[in-house]
């Protein structure tokens, strides 16, 4: 048996809905009414419970880091932070080299 994990394993337990919305906010170090205002603006958009309580997944968590990090260090509103996120993707599926001062910013599990 191999050690590694099939990728449809590892991209279902990226999107497995684990945190609630206190867990969620404590790691990312925010509040939890910026988390639903990053839902409302459609950034993140958390699975819901049977009764209705939302749950995050590690590449929500992931996404809002990729966004805290480029509003924080970089200086850019919510919506430069999510024109920024993709064209970095875009960038990376065309194997074109991304910016150097960007380099810290993770885009590979982010889905926006």
């Amino acid at each position: 048996m191999s050690a590694t994990v099939p990728a449809a394993a590892a991209r279902l337990a990226l999107d497995k809905p684990i945190y609630t919305i206190s867990v969620a906010a404590e790691i990312l170090a925010t509040h939890p009414r910026t988390l639903m205002m990053y839902e409302h603006l459609q950034l993140v958009v958390p699975q819901r419970t049977s009764t209705n309580r939302r749950r995050y997944s590690q590449r929500d968590v992931l996404t809002l880091q990729a966004i805290q990090r480029l509003t924080r260090e970089h200086g850019l509103n919510l919506n430069g932070a999510r024109y920024v996120i993709q064209l970095l993707r875009m960038l990376g599926e065309n194997q074109i080299a991304r910016p150097e001062h960007l380099a810290d910013i993770d885009v590979s599990h982010v889905r926006l």
